[in-house]
Protein backbone atom coordinates (compact mmCIF):
# COMPACT_ATOMS: atom_id res chain seq x y z
CA UNK A 1 0.00 0.00 0.00
CA UNK A 2 1.26 3.68 -0.89
CA UNK A 3 2.07 5.80 1.70
CA UNK A 4 -0.40 8.58 1.85
CA UNK A 5 2.36 10.85 2.25
CA UNK A 6 3.18 10.11 -1.49
CA UNK A 7 -0.29 9.29 -2.56
CA UNK A 8 -1.22 12.78 -2.25
CA UNK A 9 2.11 14.13 -3.62
CA UNK A 10 3.38 15.70 -0.49
CA UNK A 11 1.89 18.92 -0.19
CA UNK A 12 3.83 19.97 -3.76
CA UNK A 13 1.93 21.74 -5.78
CA UNK A 14 1.07 20.38 -9.35
CA UNK A 15 -1.44 20.60 -11.98
CA UNK A 16 -4.43 18.99 -11.41
CA UNK A 17 -5.44 16.18 -13.76
CA UNK A 18 -7.82 17.54 -16.24
CA UNK A 19 -6.60 20.74 -16.72
CA UNK A 20 -3.67 22.47 -18.66
CA UNK A 21 -0.80 24.34 -18.35
CA UNK A 22 -1.93 27.17 -19.71
CA UNK A 23 -5.42 27.21 -17.06
CA UNK A 24 -3.04 26.34 -14.41
CA UNK A 25 -0.60 29.81 -15.30
CA UNK A 26 -3.61 31.64 -15.62
CA UNK A 27 -5.22 30.66 -12.07
CA UNK A 28 -1.79 31.14 -10.43
CA UNK A 29 -1.55 34.92 -12.35
CA UNK A 30 -5.30 35.75 -11.09
CA UNK A 31 -5.06 34.08 -7.56
CA UNK A 32 -1.85 35.90 -6.67
CA UNK A 33 -3.27 39.45 -8.15
CA UNK A 34 -6.44 39.16 -6.25
CA UNK A 35 -4.20 38.76 -3.07
CA UNK A 36 -1.30 41.16 -3.99
CA UNK A 37 -4.06 44.01 -5.22
CA UNK A 38 -6.41 43.19 -1.93
CA UNK A 39 -3.33 43.43 0.34
CA UNK A 40 -2.26 46.70 -1.98
CA UNK A 41 -5.93 48.12 -0.91
CA UNK A 42 -6.08 46.92 2.45
CA UNK A 43 -3.08 48.94 3.54
CA UNK A 44 -2.35 51.55 1.42
CA UNK A 45 -1.45 54.90 3.41
CA UNK A 46 -3.45 57.29 1.47
CA UNK A 47 -6.40 55.30 2.24
CA UNK A 48 -5.14 55.23 6.19
CA UNK A 49 -4.96 58.87 6.01
CA UNK A 50 -8.75 59.07 5.10
CA UNK A 51 -9.61 56.05 7.31
CA UNK A 52 -7.95 55.65 10.50
CA UNK A 53 -9.38 52.14 11.63
CA UNK A 54 -8.14 50.67 8.56
CA UNK A 55 -4.67 49.33 9.81
CA UNK A 56 -6.99 47.58 12.19
CA UNK A 57 -9.14 46.35 9.99
CA UNK A 58 -6.79 45.62 7.23
CA UNK A 59 -6.07 41.85 7.79
CA UNK A 60 -9.78 40.76 7.23
CA UNK A 61 -9.96 41.62 3.82
CA UNK A 62 -6.43 40.29 2.96
CA UNK A 63 -8.08 36.83 5.10
CA UNK A 64 -10.53 36.73 3.33
CA UNK A 65 -9.33 36.92 -0.46
CA UNK A 66 -6.42 33.97 0.59
CA UNK A 67 -9.68 32.20 2.05
CA UNK A 68 -11.08 33.13 -1.79
CA UNK A 69 -8.11 32.53 -3.69
CA UNK A 70 -7.61 28.97 -2.00
CA UNK A 71 -11.36 27.90 -2.77
CA UNK A 72 -10.95 28.73 -6.39
CA UNK A 73 -7.49 27.33 -7.16
CA UNK A 74 -7.08 24.26 -4.98
CA UNK A 75 -8.82 22.55 -7.07
CA UNK A 76 -6.57 23.69 -10.41
CA UNK A 77 -3.17 23.92 -8.71
CA UNK A 78 -3.19 23.27 -5.01
CA UNK A 79 -3.01 27.06 -4.53
CA UNK A 80 0.59 28.33 -5.65
CA UNK A 81 0.59 31.86 -5.28
CA UNK A 82 3.92 31.73 -2.85
CA UNK A 83 6.90 30.45 -4.73
CA UNK A 84 8.79 29.88 -1.36
CA UNK A 85 6.18 27.65 -0.17
CA UNK A 86 5.93 25.63 -3.37
CA UNK A 87 9.71 25.28 -3.48
CA UNK A 88 9.98 24.09 -0.24
CA UNK A 89 7.23 21.79 -0.68
CA UNK A 90 8.98 20.24 -4.36
CA UNK A 91 12.34 20.16 -2.86
CA UNK A 92 11.07 18.28 0.01
CA UNK A 93 8.60 15.73 -2.05
CA UNK A 94 11.22 15.79 -5.02
CA UNK A 95 9.47 13.51 -7.59
CA UNK A 96 10.02 14.16 -11.04
CA UNK A 97 6.40 15.00 -12.08
CA UNK A 98 6.75 18.10 -9.22
CA UNK A 99 9.02 19.25 -11.07
CA UNK A 100 8.05 19.10 -14.57
CA UNK A 101 5.27 21.72 -14.13
CA UNK A 102 7.19 23.91 -11.27
CA UNK A 103 7.76 26.74 -13.34
CA UNK A 104 3.97 27.30 -12.87
CA UNK A 105 4.49 28.62 -9.37
CA UNK A 106 7.29 31.01 -10.17
CA UNK A 107 6.00 32.90 -12.96
CA UNK A 108 2.46 33.28 -12.14
CA UNK A 109 2.78 34.65 -9.22
CA UNK A 110 5.52 36.71 -10.43
CA UNK A 111 3.45 37.98 -13.02
CA UNK A 112 0.08 38.36 -10.68
CA UNK A 113 2.07 40.51 -8.29
CA UNK A 114 3.64 42.62 -11.20
CA UNK A 115 0.05 43.01 -12.43
CA UNK A 116 -1.25 44.10 -9.10
CA UNK A 117 1.22 46.85 -8.32
CA UNK A 118 1.13 48.14 -11.99
CA UNK A 119 -3.02 48.58 -12.04
CA UNK A 120 -2.44 49.55 -8.29
CA UNK A 121 -0.11 52.14 -8.64
CA UNK A 122 -0.54 53.44 -12.31
CA UNK A 123 -4.22 52.78 -12.48
CA UNK A 124 -5.92 53.70 -9.23
CA UNK A 125 -3.64 55.84 -7.87
CA UNK A 126 -2.37 57.43 -11.05
CA UNK A 127 0.96 58.10 -10.27
CA UNK A 128 2.44 57.49 -14.16
CA UNK A 129 0.39 60.73 -14.65
CA UNK A 130 1.61 62.14 -11.51
CA UNK A 131 5.17 61.44 -12.23
CA UNK A 132 4.90 62.86 -16.19
CA UNK A 133 4.08 66.36 -14.35
CA UNK A 134 6.96 66.82 -12.86
CA UNK A 135 9.15 66.54 -16.49
CA UNK A 136 7.27 68.87 -18.05
CA UNK A 137 9.00 72.03 -18.47
CA UNK A 138 7.78 75.28 -17.04
CA UNK A 139 7.69 77.88 -20.24
CA UNK A 140 8.80 80.99 -18.93
CA UNK A 141 7.25 83.13 -21.66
Amino acid sequence: MKHPYNHLGGGANSVAPGYSKGSALGAEIIGTFVLVYTVFSATDPKRSARDSHVPVLAPLPIGFAVFMVHLATIPITGTGINPARSFGAAVIFNNAKVWDDHWIFWVGPFVGAAAAAAYHQYILRAAAIKALGSFRSNPTN
